[in-house]
């Protein structure tokens, strides 16, 4: 028999993701979500005819900005994901939906419908909950795009379980994000309305971010449109 005190367990229950504990929790699961509250602040919206996806990556003062581990990604012309926790985990899963979405579009000779690209994700993760000697990914999705059934956001979590959201923020200031999303969002808003309150958001979870650390995607019938580096400036008027 094994004790838990506050909620930390002693060691054995945490130490294979194959064992459950005797309260019924996988300890290696919940550790993998510590390291997506932990990430950067992560907001999605969605307007009247697409999404936002945005994010911040703080700049280094020698850094390149346009080379490194993007946390915002077309995954197809039709559908985007942004990031919060591991990186490297999150780019194997961004490199591995890419390539679902381009197989589906072959096979079927029609797009990958935003869910179905949710449900790669989601089931790829799922497989790293319960085979020994692997771990889960420690990263979370807003995953969103545009299809026949419109504009979908979904929050993916590290347990492979995914829900819908009209808006939704997920890392370190998913919190006070959150209390922004809840009070400005309507339904069918503009483009620039959902891009303006994804930004008030991010700001509202991210103290003191800059506009030249923002990434942000908007997809919408339109296609997909990133904004970052150089072009994040034709986000100042919504600054």
């Amino acid at each position: 028999m094994v004790n838990i005190q506050g909620g930390i367990p002693e060691m054995g229950y945490d130490r294979a993701i194959v064992t459950f504990s005797p309260d019924g929790r996988l300890y290696q699961v919940e550790y993998a979500r510590e390291a997506v509250k932990r990430g950067t602040t992560l907001v999605g919206v969605v307007f009247g005819t697409g999404i936002v996806i945005a994010t911040i990556r703080p700049a280094e003062e020698l850094s390149v900005p346009s080379i490194g581990s993007d946390k915002v990604h077309e995954i197809d012309s039709h559908i985007a994901a942004g990031m919060a926790g591991f990186l490297a985990d999150g780019r194997v899963l961004i490199d591995f939906a890419r390539v679902r979405a381009q197989v589906h579009k072959l096979t079927y000779d029609e797009p990958l419908s935003v869910l179905g690209g949710v449900k790669e994700i989601a089931d790829r993760m799922q497989l790293y909950t319960q085979y020994g000697g692997v771990r889960p990914y420690g990263v979370g999705y807003l995953f969103g795009g545009i299809d026949e059934n419109g504009p979908q956001l979904f929050e993916i979590d590290p347990s492979s379980a995914f829900s819908s959201w009209n808006a939704q923020a997920i890392g370190r200031g998913a919190a006070e994000a959150l209390k922004i999303l809840r009070k400005d969002w309507k339904e069918k808003m503009s483009k620039d309305a959902g891009i303006e309150l994804a930004l008030k958001a991010l700001k509202g979870g991210e103290k003191g971010v800059k506009m030249n650390e923002i990434e942000l995607c908007v997809v919408d019938n339109e296609g997909f449109v990133e904004y970052r580096g150089e072009n994040v400036k034709l986000l100042k008027k919504y600054w």
